[in-house]
């Protein structure tokens, strides 16, 4: 299988034209969202095309939050059908959904995937890291000495001297991916709480909210990096780097174990066991959201679901698993839920 995006060729039918009618204009499904849904949601599509009577769905990436934006648009053959997502639908975004008439949306969870740590195989002894180390080597304030101070930190061995004596560069995941929320949440901002740098600016005025928005800031300096792109981006900023240390996702580590090494985080290692467990601590579900009132009007739609969350290809022993994705051990149930295509409450 061809593990690409596939190029949109759906006409944008005139505004003028009612959805049942401008629907018979447009007869793929079309998905966009998180790029971490996006290789899994890639390899379904081609197998939705090559084995069913239904055209191959064109599914485009750009994030979670652009996919949700874009499913959250309206009703009608000019919308997309389904978002992915590596995160759950936030409350705002239902509000924004409803406002334009998307009022039946239906939640799947695919499977689990995890952030991972990775550096090159043959670079520095980047093999274990906490929470607090990566918040003192990113923040651009840190807890020094009792009191907040401008980062002060060039080299990972500064923050902790069990890291390598080397320069920090830190590739991690531009703002709009989901990839990068799940890496503010579980890493900058639990070791801001653990390092005691959160509770120091509440106690020096700093709202709840205000001290937490502190936590997930990253410094500007150039230590740390935004990848607006896909994965493929961040390896190549680490080929190019031997210092470097980029944030993955398990699925794509696991395809470059000939190029990168992957660390613990909080002396747990990152697998498919110790996430579907919950043990390794970063760690998130994934999704992809269906608009209901497409289904039955858009060919194939209902079906593509089905599809996806079949056993034979999101469970354990289907070709998602094999690219990386832990399979969902609730799998029947979201096969229930799509089959009486319930909505979110």
């Amino acid at each position: 299988m061809k593990f690409t995006t596939l190029v949109s060729v759906a006409a944008v039918a005139a505004a003028s034209v009612s959805f049942a009618g401008a629907a018979q204009a447009r007869d793929q499904v079309q998905v966009a969202g998180s790029s971490t849904v996006l290789p899994y949601a890639s390899i379904v599509a081609e197998a939705f095309g090559e084995n069913t009577d239904f055209p191959t769905p064109v599914v485009e990436s750009g994030g979670s939050s652009s996919g949700l934006k874009r499913f959250c648009e309206g009703v009608g053959e000019n919308t997309i059908d389904v978002a992915n997502a590596s995160r759950k639908i936030r409350e705002k975004e239902i509000k924004a959904c409803a406002e334009n008439g998307v009022t039946d949306i239906i939640e799947v969870r695919i499977g689990y995937d995890g952030i991972v740590f990775a550096s090159q195989k043959d670079g520095p002894a980047f093999t274990a890291f906490t929470p607090v180390q990566w918040h003192n080597a990113l923040a651009p304030k840190v807890l020094k000495d009792g009191q907040i101070v401008d980062n002060p930190y060039n080299k990972w061995s500064e923050v902790d001297a069990s890291l390598p004596d080397v320069e920090i560069a830190a590739f991690i995941p531009g703002t709009k991916h989901g990839t990068r929320e799940v890496f503010e949440e579980k890493v900058l901002l639990v070791g801001c709480e653990e390092s005691g740098a959160m509770k120091a600016m509440m106690d020096g005025g700093m709202s709840e909210d205000d001290a937490e928005d502190a936590c997930l800031a990253v410094r500007t300096d150039g230590k740390s990096v935004d990848i607006d792109g896909d994965y493929t981006e961040t390896l190549a900023r680490i080929d190019s780097n031997p210092n470097g240390v980029g944030v993955f996702g398990l699925a794509f580590y696991e395809n470059n174990t000939d190029k990168l090494k992957v660390a613990t985080m909080s002396d747990v290692a990152p697998s498919t066991e110790t996430i579907a467990t919950g043990t390794y601590p970063v760690s998130r579900p994934l999704f992809f959201y269906v608009k209901k009132a497409h289904i039955g009007v858009i060919p194939g739609l209902k079906e593509y679901a089905q599809f996806f969350t079949a056993d034979e290809i999101a469970g354990p022993q289907g070709p998602l698993a094999q690219y990386g994705l832990v399979a969902d051990p609730e799998l029947a149930a979201t096969q229930a839920s799509i089959s009486a295509e319930e909505t979110m409450k």
